[in-house]
């Protein structure tokens, strides 16, 4: 009506608009785990790359020494040995847990009876005490009375020729291979099975009317299709073989002499076991740092470029 005022519009809510506030609800379930990272993971490792360069035993004032930790590596014997060992633990642990478990899935994959019995004893020294299955380990490969040796006794092996596995200079490192594969391969399995599961069963049904085998399938349809997983698979294999710890301390004490001393064992005795040297220790841990960055981009790379 005419002279009547218009209304006046509603005055804007206060407070944040929707979309911070969704953005703060999201951070907030982030932020325990941010926090928890930064505390117990990013934190030290920043602590440790500046003691590399510095002399610390943990009770007099650190010393900044520059470079000479990681001049000293160079004449370090111990130091020398764990370097190699760890590579060929790696060398040796990778392909073969790759090939086994990618068999064991192929295997378990198929229609055959007792399958989830036998998936679930594949998987349970995964799941199974470190301590327990190390003894057990042990105790099958003990060089005097362990099942092993008494059969390749039984099979015409002269007593003097008996492998002594653990307690060997020779054989100790491949008696630590063989655990880590046995060990592991069962959860490695299951990422194969659920990659197998995820391949498209029409491109074997193609090929084999085509006149393919079984082999010419898995070769170059079944295992074209895995590659993502397969990926995956080295990439954390490979990582964990050269974070290796459990498995020497629990078999080898990283003996005998220095045969299955590694990296990450080596930096637990000189910042632990000996006269504590944190720097030391930490120069170590950049070097196995450095390492692994390398591998892991090479093979980053190496993937690209097959894509």
């Amino acid at each position: 009506m005419p002279g009547t005022a218009a209304p006046a519009k509603a005055a804007p809510k206060k407070g944040m608009n929707k979309s911070l506030r969704e953005s703060l609800i999201a951070y907030s379930f982030i932020a325990p785990n941010f926090i928890g990272f930064c505390i117990i993971t990013l934190v030290p490792m920043v602590i440790s790359i500046g003691l590399a360069f510095c002399d610390w035993d943990g009770v007099h004032p650190v010393e900044f020494i520059g470079l000479q930790n990681f001049l000293d590596l160079l004449k370090d014997d111990t130091f020398k040995a764990s370097f190699v060992n760890t590579i060929v633990y790696t060398v040796g642990t990778v392909p073969l847990t790759l090939v086994c478990s990618l068999g064991l899935a192929i295997l378990l994959n198929q229609k055959v009876k007792f399958r989830n019995f036998f998936r679930t004893v594949s998987f349970f020294p995964y799941v199974a005490s470190l301590v327990a299955v190390a003894a057990v380990w042990n105790m099958i490969f003990n060089p005097a009375m362990g099942p092993v040796n008494q059969l390749l006794s039984m099979l015409g092996v002269a007593q003097q020729d008996l492998p002594r596995w653990a307690a060997g200079r020779d054989t100790a490192m491949i008696t630590v291979i063989l655990f880590s594969v046995w060990k592991n391969m069962g959860y490695y399995m299951v990422i194969y099975l659920a990659g197998l599961q995820g391949t498209n069963l029409e491109l074997n049904e193609a090929a084999e009317l085509d006149g393919a085998n079984k082999w010419q399938i898995f070769w170059h349809v079944t295992l074209p299709q895995l590659r993502p997983t397969t990926f995956f698979v080295i990439i954390m294999l490979t990582i964990n073989s050269f974070k290796v710890y459990d498995q020497m301390y629990m078999i080898t004490q990283g003996g005998p002499g220095n045969a299955t001393m590694t990296l990450v064992y080596d930096i637990y005795n000189v910042a632990f076991v000996n006269t504590p040297r944190y720097g030391y220790a930490s120069a170590i841990s950049m070097v196995l740092f450095i390492l692994v960055l390398i591998v892991t981009l090479v093979q980053f790379r190496g993937s690209a470029a097959n894509e």
